[in-house]
């Protein structure tokens, strides 16, 4: 099965391309792509669809080299804009203030509305601190990863959490057997 990812996820991208680098910033990423890849982000982005992951990843190429100084740092922020965008609206069932490990607790069931294959699970390790493994899935990417690090942290602090801190300890874009992250945070 080819990697799928939500157009919510390619719809993050060019929110936060528009919003955060201002007019014709969104062009000009496009304009650094193929002619196909133009026509796709053109015409098709519909953000209740499921896409190609290499798609995405040619776009996060070109989001890192046209607008984000060849610094993909720049993905933890649009992973940050998708959570917000995304818990304030159509996943704000998801949302638990004030217990961020219930939150946490779902992780299995949030990741299928982004992608369609592979998993991802938690396991808590402390009163404020957990760890999430992702893995199995068809595709996958250190920009991809980065992002997951923004929407967590986000996701965190939109329910309540304070000092949030997750780092990813192992990727598999990276070589690793899975992609993990630690999370702690304070409340």
């Amino acid at each position: 099965m080819e990697m799928k990812v939500s157009g919510l996820v390619l719809l993050a991208r060019k929110t936060f391309v528009n919003e955060h680098f201002g007019q014709g910033a969104w062009e000009r990423v496009l304009a650094s792509l193929d002619p196909e890849d133009q026509n796709f982000f053109r015409g098709l982005l519909i953000h209740a669809g499921w896409y190609p992951f290499d798609v995405g990843e040619r776009l996060d190429q070109a989001i890192v080299d046209v607008l984000g100084g060849g610094n993909p740092a720049v993905f933890e922020n649009i992973g940050a804009k998708s959570a917000r965008a995304n818990l304030e609206s159509v996943h704000k069932s998801f949302v638990t203030p004030g217990d961020p490990q219930a939150f946490l607790s779902q992780a299995k069931t949030i990741y299928k509305y982004y992608y369609n294959s592979g998993s991802r699970s938690y396991e808590k390790t402390g009163p404020r601190s957990g760890v999430i493994i992702t893995e199995g899935a068809e595709t996958f990417s250190a920009a991809d990863c980065l992002t997951v690090v923004g929407w967590h942290k986000e996701a965190l602090r939109i329910c309540g959490a304070k000092q949030v801190m997750v780092r990813e300890t192992s990727c598999r874009a990276k070589g690793g057997p899975h992609c993990r992250y630690e999370l702690s945070w304070i409340l």
